[in-house]
């Protein structure tokens, strides 16, 4: 679409284009942010939050991992080295399928993870600090709505057809 097409809206597409940049800068904020105040990147953050969770106390799969993350398995992959290094996770047999691997978060990894709790708490009450209640459960619907418009994305565009 271009400026020479009838259906473009100047004003549609420049807040688009703002929004999707500030979410790109929000992102490597965050990154940026993350890696200074708590000394783990966001990936790590994230594969350790998941771990922890309750109901995958037994672990998860490289690929539910990769899936729950969203992120690509190379990226995971060179992630989780870096934790098995540290001794945060391990990558063990599954009971069930021999030949599959799951990812724990280790005894260390979860003395890490409650020691960064402190931490984690303050720095989203601080990131958040001007926003209401209802402005977070908000951000939260829209962020959801924008990666299932995301998730739903088809470039592909047919050619109009010609009249037979």
């Amino acid at each position: 679409m271009t400026q020479n097409d009838p259906s473009y809206d100047q004003s549609v597409s420049s807040i688009h284009n703002r929004l999707f940049f500030r979410l790109f800068q929000a992102g490597n904020t965050l990154d940026r942010q993350t890696s200074k105040a708590l000394g783990i990147t966001t990936v790590q953050w994230s594969v350790l939050g998941a771990l922890s969770r309750p109901q995958v106390a037994q672990g998860m799969s490289f690929s539910e991992l990769a899936d729950y993350l969203v992120v690509s398995r190379q990226s995971l992959d060179g992630v989780l080295k870096r934790l098995e290094r540290d001794e945060h996770v391990l990558r063990v047999a599954d009971t069930v399928d021999r030949r599959a691997k799951k990812v724990v978060l280790t005894e260390q990894g979860k003395v890490f993870w409650e020691s960064l709790q402190p931490k984690i708490y303050e720095f989203y009450r601080q990131a958040l600090a001007s926003f209401r209640f209802d402005d977070k459960v908000s951000l939260v619907h829209f962020l959801n709505q924008l990666n299932k418009g995301m998730d739903e994305i088809d470039l592909r565009l047919e050619a109009p057809r010609e009249p037979e």
